[in-house]
């Protein structure tokens, strides 16, 4: 095997006998052959002018499936090739028998840099654009994209022709997020401020990790009569500002911390759990027959739980688990990393720029002296804790916007409040940084500036391939002066890191003191 698309990767350099994430050799080959399967199809359609729903489909999913943390199971790899190639020969099975596919990972190392940092972005935005579907929202740019994308990897190209194709991509995926965005507020309303209970109550529970929201409301709307809590878990925290998804009185609260803890947290819980997308990690025999999984993830052994062609999906497996299981006989007092027992969510961008003229104020009367974004995946790197000491650092006159599951690193920490607006405001999962970037254009526009000009710092975290694709909006739409860790991507080359730092100021996390001297100018 070799794989280097996480920040986890083997040595800092690549995973060639397991994966760090618990990949099997079988299973990291497998989806490289997927990869190529689809790049197949991609350039079929192309060549036969044929687009179907069923191939965008399959290059949405398809690419998901071959993300950090969703499926660890080689027979449903196999199975979702197998329509894959059965896509391809209505199309033409002889002219795919012809089509020649690229080797990902040979050549030159600028060139094999450049040509990665384009796949695992759409990788990305694969995940977002599967989001949306779910919830029948697509755009027709952005699923053409996805062929060109994939037709492009397949093609040899000058430095400076992926960087263009990388910018291009940057601009597109930023379209993408927005629809997902458009999709989630209006099935579920526009996020509000919500306080968000970390204990848990007695009685029977179900616990929900990854992203789709969609699969989280029929699971509620399911469960409502039951008896059964559900709880999120990780990314779905954010869950609980929708107006949609509150309204289920059994939506009690949120269990434990980021995806990277799962082993120990799930352990010894009398309750079951649903991944509903990435985040998954290889479970403990202690808890693995308490775990189901449904859409693109998958582990060899779980119980996974499909959708009929209309979308639905029947839960009554582990809603009947959940039941027989009881959960906890009493209520039991939890916390996050730093002891806290409420969290806050919902500070999408409709909440904070609600609030815009508050924010601008204390901008003016100097009462907000500085913003920062500080956002991302999450993990099990020792320097992680960068993040916390560096948001526990922020001077009581700066702001404090985060996303996606870094954010528990801090975000059970009370900073207190500038004007009424609390210094700590989460604006959902890493699906929702278009809400962080409309937020800063927006502020932009009201100080007649750039994003550039703003006192706003961008600190993010990566793990996987979502970060990947955000990070190259980010520099598409011309954002500078961004830190970056708790190391920089394996799949970049020196040359290729180079010209971010040089063109774009990206820089490398050092020490929390010194990055906030060097952001604060002191």
């Amino acid at each position: 095997m070799f794989c280097f698309q996480c920040q986890q990767t083997a040595g800092g350099s690549a995973c060639i006998n397991t994966g760090v994430c618990g990949k099997q050799p079988s299973t990291s080959n497998l989806q490289d052959e997927l990869v190529c399967e689809l790049i197949k199809l991609a350039e079929l359609s192309k060549n036969e002018n044929k687009h179907s729903a069923v191939a965008d489909r399959l290059i949405i999913d398809g690419l998901f499936t071959t993300l950090t943390n969703v499926n660890f199971d080689d027979n449903a790899i196999k199975e979702f090739m197998g329509r894959v190639k059965n896509e391809q020969n209505k199309i033409s099975r002889p002219e795919a028998e012809k089509i020649q596919v690229i080797d990902l990972w040979d050549g030159d190392t600028d060139i094999v840099s450049l040509r990665s940092t384009l796949l695992f972005g759409l990788k990305g935005m694969a995940a977002y654009a599967h989001h949306a579907m779910n919830l029948g929202y697509t755009d027709n740019e952005v699923l053409k994209w996805f062929y060109k994308g994939l037709c492009e990897v397949n093609r040899e190209h000058s430095v400076t022709e992926w960087i263009e194709l990388i910018m291009e991509f940057g601009q597109v995926n930023f379209k993408c997020m927005e629809l997902l965005d458009k999709a989630n507020t209006e099935s579920f309303g526009n996020p509000v401020p919500t306080r968000v209970n970390v204990d848990i109550k007695k009685g029977p529970f179900i616990v929900v990790s990854g992203h789709d929201l969609n699969d989280l409301s029929q699971l509620l709307e399911q469960t409502e009569k039951t008896g059964v809590n559900v709880y999120t878990h990780c990314e779905m925290l954010p869950a609980h500002g929708y107006p949609e998804l509150n309204k289920y009185h059994n939506l009690a609260g949120n269990f434990g911390t980021a995806w990277q803890s799962q082993q120990t947290e799930f352990e010894n819980i009398p309750a079951p759990v649903l991944f509903t997308t990435n985040c998954l990690m290889p479970p403990r025999p202690s808890y693995k027959n308490r775990i189901y999984t449904t859409s693109v993830v998958g582990y060899d052994g779980m119980v996974h739980i499909s959708c009929t062609r209309a979308g639905k999906k029947d839960f009554t497996p582990i809603i009947k688990h959940a039941q027989k299981l009881g959960g906890y006989e009493h209520d039991r007092s939890m916390s996050g990393i730093n002891g806290g027992h409420m969290l806050t969510t919902g500070f999408g961008h409709s909440a904070v720029l609600s609030q815009a003229g508050k924010i601008i104020d204390a901008i003016n009367a100097g009462h907000v002296k500085h913003i920062f974004l500080v956002g991302g995946c999450d993990g099990a790197h020792p320097g992680r804790n960068y993040y916390t000491e560096f948001v526990k650092q922020t001077p009581m006159d700066t702001l404090v916007l985060t996303l996606a599951c870094g954010k528990y690193r801090f975000n059970d920490l009370d900073l207190g409040e500038i004007d009424g607006i609390p210094r700590i405001l989460d604006m959902g999962q890493c699906n929702d940084s278009y809400s962080a970037i409309k937020v800063a254009l927006a502020l932009a526009d009201a100080f007649h500036c750039s994003i550039n000009d703003l006192p706003l710092t961008l600190v993010l975290s990566w793990y996987e391939q979502k970060a990947v694709c955000i990070l190259l909006t980010l520099l598409s739409l011309g954002v500078r002066n961004m830190y970056i860790g708790p190391t920089l991507p394996a799949f970049m080359s020196e040359t290729v890191i180079k010209y971010l730092v040089e063109n774009y100021k990206l820089n490398p996390i050092t020490a929390p003191e010194q990055d906030m001297d060097a952001i604060l100018k002191r």
